[in-house]
């Protein structure tokens, strides 16, 4: 515990005073270099200048079709991702932002009344906790309560991982999902590097080796995740170049379900999966991973952790799934999950 306190301390100060804005930082691991979908640019030009210049992140970790949910954003920061949520989950529905760092937190709440007025609506649909993501009960997160939980370059902070990914999973609604941005290693961090304050702080002392990653999901539960993007991290510090040059980063973005049907490999049972073409932006296809896009009307062969993940989620009202797993025709035809970090970096995800 003493270990953990001491790492939460230089996470606060890192975020809360020492750095002024994402221009203080000396990689690229916590500023976001992903395109934005043409809906959520345009919400970004809504949103108040200060928070989008305090904030930290490695990726845009909000995916569609959140109208009325409720989102649950882990260490939100100066709140750019909550308002953006807010935005598209409309007055309906609720976004609650945590986090440790009372600066930060500030930024975000003397927002509130502006933004909420700008997006048009009568009342907040906003809510900052101050609170710990290893501890999401204190904050008065219940069971079972979250459609949704995002994250943004922020899990990897934690000295306590498998505490967070367990408060995930005991949060979310049965068929909620959990899509996040957060950096990952190719191997293990020394422990001598992984304690280095700079490191920390720049998202690359924590970053959770993948398999390690694979393995703990699967210890809580969740037999199959998925990489929907990841881009390379340059480390152009000298100085930071210097202490993990050897080590290879990446920004990922991940989503992974609360569906207890799930299998540890990709299995067949002759399913096929059609999109209907009616997710907002969404017209012509639908995206669920790096190797699963979906075109609006035609059908798709999918194993049955796919056509669960669009059958028994928020997302079964857009798609038409034909058949049952009362039929089983051996292993779908995409190999088992990584069990390497050379697999994992060419499958890009744990299926099909």
């Amino acid at each position: 515990m003493e270990n953990h306190e001491s790492t939460l301390a230089t996470v606060r100060e890192y975020y809360g005073r020492i750095l002024k804005g994402s221009k203080d930082l000396k990689t690229s691991a916590c500023c976001s270099t992903e395109s934005f979908p043409p809906e959520h640019r345009a919400i970004l030009d809504e949103i108040d200048s200060e928070i989008l210049e305090r904030f930290y992140g490695c990726g845009s970790p909000i995916p569609a079709a959140i109208e009325g949910c409720t989102v649950l954003d882990l260490g939100c920061g100066s709140g750019r991702d909550v308002y953006l949520a807010s935005k598209l989950v409309g007055p309906d529905g609720l976004v609650i932002g945590i986090d440790m760092t009372d600066e930060q937190l500030s930024v975000a709440r003397r927002h509130l009344e502006s933004q909420t007025s700008r997006f048009g609506f009568k009342k907040p649909n906003v809510d900052f906790r101050h609170g710990y993501i290893e501890d999401l009960a204190a904050c008065g997160i219940a069971d079972n309560s979250i459609d949704l939980v995002i994250s943004n370059c922020v899990i990897n902070l934690s000295p306590d991982k498998e505490q967070v990914f367990r408060e995930i999973f005991r949060v979310l609604k049965p068929g909620g999902e959990l899509y996040f941005a957060d950096v990952f290693a190719d191997r293990r961090m020394p422990r001598g590097l992984g304690n280095d304050p700079l490191l920390y702080g720049e998202c690359l002392g924590g970053a959770l080796y993948l398999e390690d990653f694979r393995r703990l999901l699967r210890s809580l539960g969740c037999r199959d995740y998925r990489i929907v993007s990841q881009r390379p991290i340059s480390l152009d510090n000298p100085e930071i170049a210097a202490k993990v040059g050897m080590i290879r980063f990446s920004s990922c973005t991940v989503r992974a379900f609360k569906l207890a049907c799930l299998e540890d490999i990709c299995e067949d049972y002759g399913q096929l999966a059609i999109y209907k073409g009616t997710i907002p932006g969404s017209p012509h296809s639908f995206t669920l991973d790096d190797h699963h896009t979906f075109f609006t009307g035609k059908p798709m062969p999918v194993c049955g952790n796919s056509s669960a993940m669009v059958q028994e989620t928020r997302f079964a009202r857009h798609f038409t799934v034909i058949g049952d797993r009362s039929v089983h025709h051996g292993a779908f035809p995409c190999g088992p999950a990584p069990t390497t970090a050379s697999e994992a970096a060419c499958a890009g995800a744990s299926c099909c």
